[in-house]
Order: structure tokens, then sequence, then C-alpha cells
């Protein structure tokens, strides 16, 4: 059966997919019978306010004089065929493909007849007319959603006030109090630091706690291999210092591995592009093959780096510079992040000024003050010497749109275990001691903002 039989026969059998498509099919989509058969779907819910059956839609049927002669058999073959039972269509993928639809026909007729005026074929149309024609066929979506009404929508927003947000717990109790439980759907959370401080070492231990979650996981790197991702994490997990795990016997190897899994543990792939290589478009079609090839769904999304990752809408040396070439960046990652409801982790480079910096700031994002705009949670991790002697790490959040209230936890410490690629909680006392050594060697007093 192709998809316009398909389209026909739900249009007559689920109410609800009726509704949520037929303001957007336009007749022209179809061709021949099946456009007839839609014009009448049409004309008998618009008069009626129900869906015909396959009878009335015959009876309606007989009454057309424009059908051509040619026709009348094919039309009414199929009309007779749309009232057999639909057998497991997934409403959410129909949807899905009838937009797509909607969208790949637009865009062909478009195309159509955009060649048609530049030939100077168009009885109305001339070519100062291609911009907009082109712009129609690429705006068309089913998105139904006209705005929340302040008073009629009130009890929406009261649920929304009262909601109990999913969240994917961080193991660290700081982090998870900022963030009121953990990471949310449909965000891009960002970590700023300068090189080597730790950014690939807390999203790997991220990734870590995740998995150990049941979460499945898919890290992205642009910047280390697959190989080195996967020993970061077993460094995590087996609680292995880094440079021993090559000392490890294959047997002794297996039985962590072993013992990991038997505690239970959810997927990871890792998957590796060349720096500057790959953008949403890429990650979204890897995401798409993962879920036909391996039946996997990632609960959580690592991107290693953002900077270092392509735009799929601008070029790197496009009018707008790195400004807006990163921000279309982190634009198309939340994107990503909304599309398939989990969040996406990623990491930024501080600037030269940054570096080093004991009290890093919003300006110390390097390429793109925008990237702060469009990131959900964005926290700046920091090292100093006295930091380091302590095996600790300062963060500093820098926005954070999960509401968490400023004051104490503006910034804080964590433990960190290089070796294994780990970070932990402090003691609370080590809370106040080492922020106030901190603090007294700041040079750059600028305290970030919350939105």
């Amino acid at each position: 059966m192709n998809l316009e039989t398909l389209i026909l026969r739900n249009l007559i059998q689920d109410e609800n997919y009726t509704r949520t498509v037929i303001p957007h099919i336009k007749p022209k989509y179809f061709n021949g019978p099946h456009k007839i058969l839609f014009n009448e779907i049409v004309k008998f819910v618009t008069e009626y306010g129900k869906m015909p059956n396959v009878e009335a839609l015959n009876v309606e049927l007989q009454k057309n004089g424009n059908i051509h002669q040619d026709e009348i058999g094919e039309v009414f073959a199929i009309a007779n065929d749309l009232d057999k039972v639909i057998e497991d269509t997934n409403a959410e993928w129909l949807t899905k493909q009838t937009e797509k639809w909607c969208q790949d026909r637009s865009i062909y007729l478009a195309i159509m007849e955009s060649i048609d005026i530049i030939d100077g074929k168009h009885d109305t149309l001339q070519n100062n007319a291609l911009p907009e024609l082109l712009s129609d066929a690429l705006g068309v979506s089913f998105d139904t959603n006209i705005g929340h009404d302040y008073i009629d929508n009130s009890d929406d927003r009261y649920e929304f006030y009262h909601r109990e947000e999913e969240h994917l717990p961080f193991d660290l109790e700081m982090f998870n109090k900022i963030t009121k439980g953990g990471l949310v759907n449909k965000s891009l959370n960002i970590a700023l630091a300068g090189t080597g401080v730790g950014k690939s070492l807390f999203m790997c231990h991220v990734a870590a706690g995740a998995l150990t979650q049941m979460k499945n996981v898919l890290y992205i790197s642009m910047e280390m291999s697959e190989e080195r991702v996967a020993e970061r994490i077993d460094a995590n997990l087996m609680n292995v210092p880094i440079d021993q795990l090559e000392n490890l016997s294959k047997d002794m190897f297996d039985k962590k591995l072993h013992k990991i899994a038997n505690g239970g543990i959810g997927k990871l792939i890792v998957k590796e592009y060349p720096t500057g290589a790959a953008n949403a478009s890429h990650f979204r079609a890897l995401l798409n093959e993962l879920k036909l090839k391996k039946d996997f769904i990632p609960d959580l999304i690592c991107v290693d780096y953002l900077n270092i990752c392509s735009s799929s809408r601008m070029k790197a040396d496009g009018a707008g510079g790195s400004y807006q070439y990163v921000k279309a960046i982190a634009e198309e990652l939340r994107g990503l992040a909304i599309e398939n409801n989990l969040p996406i982790l990623s990491a930024t480079q501080t600037t030269r000024g940054g570096y080093g910096n004991s009290d890093v700031g919003l300006e110390d994002t390097s390429e793109s003050f925008g990237l702060p705009a469009t990131a959900d949670l964005m926290f700046a991790l920091i090292s100093t010497e006295e930091l380091e002697n302590l095996n600790q790490i300062m963060v500093k959040q820098l926005k954070n749109r999960y509401n968490d209230p400023t004051g104490a936890t503006k910034k804080f410490v964590v433990g960190i275990d290089r070796a294994k690629m780990r970070l932990y909680d402090v003691e609370d006392s080590a809370q106040s001691l080492n922020l106030g050594t901190v603090q007294a060697s700041t040079t750059n007093n600028f305290e970030g903002f919350t939105v």
C-alpha cells in the first residue's frame, strides 16, 4: 500500500489523525484518483463535522459529475479499499510520515512552479515571486500550537508549576542541588573550562554515572578517538588508574567488566568524527541508524566538544563570524535535544584571558557570547594550584534555567581523581574553607547570572 492510500484510509478511520493533519494537507499534494477522494473526504468533514464511511463516500462520488470516465473505475476501487481494518499503524509515526510527505510534495511543486516562472510559462507569477514561493514550501509544518492563552490555559499552567519533571541524576550532591535533581530532557548543558582543566573528564564521569543508572549514553567525540573515550569510562567504572589499565591481564579485565555488567549497566555507544567535520544533521542521521540497526535509543548525548562541531546552517567563515557560528551550533544541538526528548551535555573552551583565571565568568566564553544565551545550564570548571593540591576543582554557575536560587551554591568544589577519571563529593566543611581560599586569590569578580 502506498502512503497516499494509507493517509486516506486513516482520514476515514482515525478521528485524532484527521483533526491533526487535515488542516495542513492540500489537494494539490495528491494526484489523480487520490486527489478526487481527498476532496470528497474534506467536503464531507467540512459539511457534516465528522468523517465519512465508505458507503457515504461512494454515494458522494456517484453524485460527482466531474470525474473523468477513465478514472471512475480506479477511484471506486481505492474507495472500497479504505474500510479495511488498520492493523498496527503507529499514530505518531504516521503523523510524522504525513508531515514529511506534505513537506516533500510542497517543495517539489514549488520547484516545478519556479521552473515555469523562470521559463515564462506561468500565467500570473513573475520571478520576484520565487523567494516567497520557496519560503512557503519550506515552512510546511504540523505545529498546531498557536500560543498560550493566559486565562483559558490557566489550568495547564498550574499543572506545569506542580509537574514532576523527569531528571537524570548526577552522582554529585551539589550538581543535583543546583539542577533540582539532575539533567532534564530537552536541555543543553555546557561546561566551560580551559585546556586540561577537565571538560572531557567531567563528561566521561557523567556518562559513566548515567550508565550505572541503566541509562543509554551516546558519546560523540570530535577530539579523542573512540578507544580513548572508552578507556576513560573503563578507568571510572573499573576504579583503576588510567595508566594501569594496560597492565591488567585479559582475565582480570574481563572479570572487572563482567562485574560491571552484572551490577546493571546501560548501553554506551562512542562515535568519533573528525574535528569540525560533523554537525547536528550528522548526529540526527546517526541516531536514526542506531535505532534501526542496534535498537539503541539514548537517554543522554555527550558532545565532546561544542566548539569543534560544525553548523548545518552556516559556513565557518560566514559573514556572522565566530559569534554567530558557535551560537548556531549551540542552537542546533539544543534543537536536537528537543527533538529527541533528552539532555545533551557538551563543553566549550575559555578565552586566553580566562585560561588560568581563578574566577571564570561568561565574558571568558571562547568565540561566542551568544553561546550562554542558548544553554539551559552553563557552569565553569576552575582549577588553581591550591585546588589541585587538594585534589579538588571549583564549579561556578554561570547560567541556570533550573531555577536554582543564587547564594551559597553559586560556587562550590568537588573532588577530582584525575587518574581514575572520577569526580566525587567533598565534606561540607571543605566548601567554605576552600572557596574562601580561592576567592582570596580571585582576579576577576564577574558573577554570571541566572535566567
